[in-house]
């Protein structure tokens, strides 16, 4: 090395650390959707609004009761931490009465511009269960399953029906029930197949656009719900799945419904997918 030339010291680097990269889209395949989950506020319909929203979509979730507030703002509050961070609302409004869809409507106009409302995906999930023996049923027994299982998920349809775009998806949530017969649960199981018979028609009517409209028929799931099924038909059902003899989680049913939310599942619609660990095999 020639002495009259002194060796320079390499600068320091200047350059900025990277800046941290938003979650890629490829994970986020509902980013820009608008979905409402009826019945959202624990079970299954806890398990769809969280997972929809981890898939990119805003979501509505509609809740009736008081008791229900707390668990909707828990979930919102865990739906807010996910890094895409999706809007969430919570709607309280009772499905099973003429006015319940109209008043949820209400809520999503004052969350968004009534000129700019646009929902995409509608996962009919409220529902109840009565276990009474055939002898036991009354009046009122009826009106209150039928009102909400089947009506609510009618009427909700028909008032979303207006803002549904090309592309669009319906998704009822069924029950093996629909199909299956269990002692003591013919009201539940009866308006569960009727859920299925709306979801044929539908998927008729509405294809046109590119809608979709399916049914998720879950076995039994880990769930407050199951804890008012008789014990000995859980057990039997257990004994019967194939799948690790296992019940369900929500999360089973939950990635099924979110495929079915997806452009993935386009060419798809008028069916229904038994989410029973092979249970039921349609």
């Amino acid at each position: 090395m020639d002495p009259g030339f002194p060796t320079r010291k390499r600068a320091k680097s200047q350059t900025r650390p990277p800046s941290p990269k938003p979650p890629p889209t490829s994970h986020l395949p509902l980013l820009g959707k608008t979905a409402v989950v009826t019945g959202g506020s624990r079970g299954i319909g806890a398990g769809i609004a969280y997972e929809l929203a981890k898939k990119g979509a805003d979501v509505v979730i509609t809740y009736t009761s008081a008791s229900s507030q707390k668990l909707v703002w828990d979930l919102e509050q865990k739906i807010s931490l996910l890094p895409h961070q999706p809007k969430t609302l919570g709607a309280r409004a009772d499905l099973s009465s003429l006015e319940g869809a109209k008043e949820i409507l209400l809520f999503i106009k004052s969350w968004r511009s009534p000129n700019a409302i646009k929902i995409d995906i509608l996962v009919n999930n409220a529902g109840i269960e009565k276990v009474k023996p055939l002898e036991k049923i009354t009046a009122s027994d009826y009106e209150a399953l039928y009102n909400l299982n089947v009506r609510g998920a009618l009427l909700m349809t028909q008032e979303v029906l207006p803002y549904l775009g090309p592309g669009s998806r319906i998704i009822n949530i069924s029950s093996v029930g629909a199909r299956a017969g269990f002692a003591g649960l013919s009201l539940y199981c009866s308006s569960k197949a009727a859920l299925e018979g709306l979801t044929r028609c539908w998927a008729a009517e509405l294809g046109k656009n590119g809608t979709t409209v399916n049914a998720v028929n879950p076995g039994p799931v880990e769930s407050e719900m199951l804890d008012k099924i008789p014990k000995d038909l859980v057990e039997m059902q257990m004994k019967n799945t194939p799948l690790q003899n296992r019940l369900g989680k929500v999360e089973d049913v939950a990635s099924i419904v979110a495929w079915l939310a997806s452009e993935e599942s386009r060419w798809v619609t008028g069916q229904v997918i038994s989410a029973s660990g092979g249970w039921a095999m349609y």
